[in-house]
C-alpha cells in the first residue's frame, strides 16, 4: 500500500511528464541501439574491431551490458544493443575523445550507422521483473514531447575572425524545408559569444535525415566552404573522415527541454555556460531542475527552455514573454561549477520554415 507522500511524488512526477518534452536526468536506465551498415566482405574485420571495442567500453563508468546481432536476412546488417545505468554515464562516454579514438578502427569497415537511445519504461521476465519500478530504475510515465527534435553543433573559430565568420553565417539563402513526406526544418538559431558559435537546429520528424539533406543543399555547402579557413579545427568536407570527425565534436546534445506556454510566441535568447572542467553535467542538472520549477510559476518569463550540453560547455536556448528580461545570474549552487560569468550570445540569424 502506498503512503500519502508516494502518491504525491507519483502525481508530481506524472505532471511533470506532461510538460517535459525530453530529459536525460530522471535517473531511469538506458538503452542504446546502433544499426550497423557493413561493407560488403568486411564482416569478419568488423567482428574483430567490435570484440575489441567491447572490451574497451566495459570498464566504462555506468555501462551495465551489451550485445551484438547480426541480421538473418542480410549479412551487411548489424546490430548492437547496451545497457547503462543512467543517461549521464553514456552520454559522458559517448561525447568524449576517449570515444573518438575508440570507434576508430570501426570506420574502415562501416559503411553507415545509427544511434538510438531509450529510458526503459516497462520490463517482463526474470527476477528483476518481481522488484518495483523504482528499484528496477525504470522511467515513472511516459513523456508527452511536442514532436520536435533538438540539436545544435558548436566549434571555435580564430581570434581575430569573429565579425567575418558572423558575416557569412548571417548571409545565406535558406535550404528547403522539406526534408521528404515525414521530416522537415523547423527553425535554426545562430548564436556567437567570443569566438564560439552555437547552431541549434529544431527539426519534425527524423533528425539524421534533416542532417544529411542540409549537408547536401548548395547554399549550405558553400557557406560551410566558407567558414573553413576560420575554423580552429581544421576540416576537409571533401574527406568524409575528416568532415565525420569534425561533426562528431562539434555535436551538442539537448539533454533536457521544459515547455511552459506551447502556443505562446516569444523572443529567443541564448545563454552560455562556461563549466569547470568535469562539471558539465552537473551544471545542465541543476540547470534543468531550475527551468521545471520555473514552468511551475506562472510569472516566469521562459516560455521554452533547453538544455544543450557536452563536455564543459552547457548553453541554454530560451524563448522568453517578449519585453521582459531574464535573470542570468546563476543561483548559488551553479557558483562554484563555473569557470566564469554566465554570458547571453549574440543572436546571428534565427529563422523558421513558414509552415513550422
Amino acid at each position: 500500500m502506498t503512503t500519502v507522500s508516494e502518491q504525491v511524488s507519483e502525481k508530481l512526477k506524472r505532471t511533470a511528464s506532461r510538460r517535459v518534452s525530453q530529459s536525460v536526468f530522471d535517473g531511469s536506465r538506458l538503452r542504446v541501439v546502433l544499426l550497423v551498415d557493413v561493407h560488403d566482405g568486411a564482416q569478419q574485420q568488423f567482428l574483430e574491431a567490435y570484440e575489441q571495442l567491447c572490451n574497451q567500453v566495459a570498464s566504462v563508468p555506468g555501462h551495465v551490458s551489451d550485445q551484438l546481432c547480426q541480421s538473418i536476412e542480410n549479412p551487411s546488417q548489424w546490430l548492437i544493443t547496451s545497457e547503462w545505468e543512467s543517461a549521464p554515464p553514456f552520454l559522458a562516454w559517448v561525447n568524449s575523445e576517449e570515444h573518438v579514438r575508440m570507434v576508430e578502427p570501426l570506420h574502415s569497415c562501416v559503411r553507415d550507422t545509427r544511434s538510438l537511445r531509450f529510458h526503459i519504461v516497462r520490463e517482463t521476465g526474470g527476477d528483476t521483473a518481481k522488484a518495483s519500478a523504482a528499484q528496477r530504475r525504470l522511467q515513472a510515465s511516459p513523456r508527452i514531447g511536442d514532436g520536435v527534435i533538438r540539436h545544435a553543433l558548436t566549434f571555435t573559430v580564430k581570434p581575430g575572425s569573429e565579425d567575418r565568420v558572423a558575416k557569412i553565417l548571417s548571409d545565406y539563402a535558406s535550404p528547403e524545408a522539406k526534408v521528404d513526406e515525414t521530416t522537415r526544418l523547423s527553425r535554426t538559431s545562430l548564436f556567437m559569444h567570443g569566438n564560439r558559435v552555437v547552431r541549434a537546429i529544431e527539426v519534425r520528424g527524423d533528425l539524421l535525415s534533416a542532417l544529411r539533406h542540409v549537408s547536401r543543399q548548395p547554399e549550405v555547402r558553400a557557406v560551410e566552404e566558407a567558414i573553413n579557413p576560420y575554423l580552429e579545427q581544421d576540416r576537409d568536407l571533401n574527406d568524409q573522415e575528416s568532415a565525420r570527425v569534425f561533426f562528431t565534436r562539434a555535436a551538442l546534445p539537448a539533454v533536457h527541454h521544459v515547455t511552459a506556454e506551447e502556443r505562446a510566441e516569444g523572443e529567443r535568447h541564448a545563454l552560455y555556460y562556461p563549466a569547470r572542467p568535469g562539471c558539465g553535467m552537473r551544471l545542465a542538472e541543476l540547470l534543468a531542475q531550475q527551468d521545471e520549477a520555473a514552468a511551475e510559476d506562472p510569472a516566469s518569463p521562459v516560455l521554452r527552455s533547453t538544455i544543450f550540453q557536452r563536455d564543459d560547455v552547457v548553453v541554454r536556448l530560451i524563448d522568453q514573454r517578449p519585453g521582459v528580461d531574464v535573470d542570468v545570474t546563476p543561483a548559488h549552487a551553479l557558483t562554484a561549477l563555473l569557470d566564469g560569468d554566465a554570458v547571453g550570445m549574440q543572436l546571428i540569424t534565427d529563422r523558421r520554415s513558414p509552415d513550422a
